[in-house]
């Protein structure tokens, strides 16, 4: 396969171009490398991919579509994974404008290059945050999701009515997977995990929303992107089994197109979590308990049946597995002592 993957210099982007080139794809990596966190990090990222024969860099802002199409025009990908995006719930309070610009004009751009110059699959990154006020847990893509409590899930949200929307028109085959809190090496700084790591080896205190009555569907990178895998050549058909006057929200019975959930289908306390990584860097820390932050869900589960039945692929990495491979790495990345 040619694989377009945007965000390549990003946490998961740079795994999966790391994954499809190992075996043997050709993948053109798109990345602006903006400075929402470090810059460095993104480099060193890009580093392991731009080595390799069948890796193509491009330097370039999904947003700016007329680059975004030349290069679907030269290039000619045969799938499509758009992973390139302003992420962040808290940060949507703050930029609110760099989420529409990235996310909804900056898909946009995908979309109509997809239509300009068909691809056999587009996947793309939508999230759990979705669900927002949802609480029937565990989150099924087959129940609604009309309620999101923040800016950025209402952008991921927008991403998958504007896919359905061109899976109809233009017979584009798409496929949304609402990630689950994705943690590991080479993560992004702004992530709980990253931040808890840094301050307890720098012997600080943590701050703990919600009082620590939070439970996360923790997803391990490498699950993320071996799902991924394992949908990329299983573009949807219309459900012909779809019912207009009941409307499954996951499916289309008009458009090639699906939703589907990726997470671990397990919901971890919070405060494990942190004693886990505690357990791992071997020593405790102060903790500040706060209240829930606006924007913010107290809790996720992801219901990944679906998935699982298509591909036969259920994510299973525990998080004592992840979060000692994620210190590791943080360890030996930053060249800090225990």
């Amino acid at each position: 396969m040619k694989i377009l993957v945007t965000g390549a210099a990003g946490f998961i982007g740079s795994n999966l171009s790391g994954r499809l080139l190992a075996q043997g794809h050709e993948v053109i990596g798109i990345d602006d490398l903006n400075d929402y966190y470090d810059v460095n990090l993104k480099k060193a990222r890009l580093a392991r991919l731009t080595s390799q024969s069948n890796f193509l860099d491009v330097r370039a802002d999904i947003s700016d579509n007329k680059t975004i199409m030349e290069v679907f025009a030269e290039h000619k990908p045969t799938h499509v994974v758009n992973l390139a995006a302003q992420a962040g719930v808290r940060y949507s309070l703050e930029n609110p404008w760099s989420y529409t610009q990235s996310n909804i004009n900056g898909f946009l751009s995908i979309l109509e290059a997809a239509r300009a110059h068909p691809v056999e699959h587009l996947v793309f990154a939508s999230s759990s945050s979705v669900y927002g006020a949802n609480k029937n847990m565990p989150f099924s893509t087959h129940n609604s999701a009309e309620h999101p409590v923040s800016l950025y899930a209402a952008t991921k949200k927008a991403n998958e009515m504007m896919a359905h929307n061109y899976a109809h028109l233009f017979g584009i085959p798409s496929s949304g997977l609402r990630f689950f809190t994705v943690y590991g090496p080479w993560g992004r700084p702004d992530m709980a995990l990253f931040l808890f790591a840094k301050a307890i080896i720098e012997q600080r205190p943590i701050d703990v929303f919600n009082y620590g009555k939070m439970q996360r569907d923790v997803t391990y990178v490498d699950d993320i992107v071996g799902g991924i895998l394992s949908l990329l050549q299983m573009p949807p058909a219309v459900d012909e089994n779809w019912n207009p006057e009941n409307p499954d929200p996951s499916t289309s019975g008009v458009a090639p197109y699906r939703i589907l959930n990726i997470g671990n289908s397990k919901s971890e306390e919070l405060m494990r979590y942190i004693e886990v990584l505690e357990e791992k860097i071997g020593r405790t820390t102060q903790k500040n308990m706060l209240p829930l932050q606006e924007g913010d869900v107290p809790a996720t589960w992801a219901d990944v049946s679906d998935l699982t039945n298509l591909t036969g692929y259920k994510p299973n990495t525990p998080i004592e597995v992840g979060i000692s491979n994620f210190v590791d790495w943080y360890v030996d990345f930053y060249n800090v002592k225990l």
